[in-house]
């Protein structure tokens, strides 16, 4: 959520399908009745499953989305919501300006190709800029997308880093990380995932960066105020209803379990459809899961193999 000095209003992403009304809730408890600018960086479930709520419940200006499809019905809720409104959807990509102002500059720095496999990597970053401290917010991407950047030459140095991909390891390559250099990092992660982020490997890269790490699991939700000179940090705890009980400490999350189901050779995702070795550090949620018993069936159901445990 950003707040712009004039009092309009721009959201990236809106959560899982359960976020939405929570989302709403938010927004409205902090003054919000119009959303002016509307950014889905990219059609997975976890980003965009509250977006239909949010459309149906404030004046919309400007929605941009990457010019990518996906069959999911979560998808198709939000195409709907967005047909219901009458609004029209623009193109985010590289070099795509939304505000350009004497002091204040909001515009996309990817996704900067198209074709590509995963959808993580269809994600629109935006660069916000005002005065002169700088906002990057990466929803999912990884290291092809961050490659591509560092190769257009965009101007990526930023204040504020909003981690790629939850703080997983298949993000925040060192070359991105060193362009960005940015003095805090924000990671949006749901306690006791299942997916372990963020990663052991990405926390490493930004502390020895010596990057100031706010996690929304621990600090629940981070309010960063700038006054186009200085950057000031508040966390406001939980502002969403927790998703696991509160222990008062902090536990690790467990390592992705085997399932014992029998003939579950291979796991599938419901929502990226791609197919996983059981052991992948990638696994999705249960809900999300689909069972085969060989790489052929999978393929044949129109699953793509992840490139990352490579089934």
């Amino acid at each position: 959520m950003v707040q712009f000095p004039d009092g309009r209003n721009m959201l990236v992403d809106a959560g899982n399908n359960d976020d939405g009304p929570a989302v709403v809730s938010y927004l409205k408890s902090r003054g919000v009745s119009r959303i002016d600018y509307l950014v889905a960086t990219h059609p997975h479930e976890d980003h965009i499953g509250g977006m239909d709520n949010v459309i149906r419940a404030f004046d919309i200006g400007q929605v941009y989305m990457p010019r990518v499809t996906t069959t999911t019905k979560t998808f198709e809720d939000v195409l709907l919501a967005v047909k219901e409104k009458g609004l029209k959807i623009s193109s985010a990509r590289a070099g795509v300006t939304v505000l350009d102002q004497e002091n204040l500059k909001v515009n996309f720095v990817a996704p900067v190709g198209t074709g590509y496999e995963d959808l993580n990597n269809w994600s629109a970053v935006v660069r916000i800029q005002y005065g002169s401290t700088v906002f990057l917010l990466t929803g999912d991407t990884e290291a092809q997308s961050e490659e591509e950047m560092l190769a257009s030459r965009a101007n990526l140095k930023a204040d504020v880093l909003k981690v790629g991909h939850h703080g997983s390891s298949s993000s925040t390559t060192p070359a991105f990380l060193k362009a960005v250099a940015p003095k805090y990092a924000v990671i949006s992660v749901g306690a006791w995932n299942d997916y372990g982020h963020p990663h052991k490997e990405t926390l490493a890269k930004l502390a020895n960066a010596g990057v100031q790490v706010y996690r929304t699991d621990r600090d629940g939700t981070v309010v960063f105020t700038s006054d186009g000179k200085n950057i000031t940090v508040e966390k406001l705890g939980s502002t969403i209803r927790p998703r696991a009980p509160d222990t008062g400490s902090m536990v690790a999350p467990a390592a992705p379990v085997t399932p014992t189901r029998s003939g579950g050779g291979y796991i599938g995702n419901k929502n990226s459809r791609k197919f996983h070795l059981p052991s992948c550090s990638t696994l999705p949620a249960e809900h999300n899961r689909v069972y085969f018993k060989t790489r052929e069936e999978a393929i044949s159901a129109g699953y793509t193999p992840c490139k990352r445990c490579n089934p």
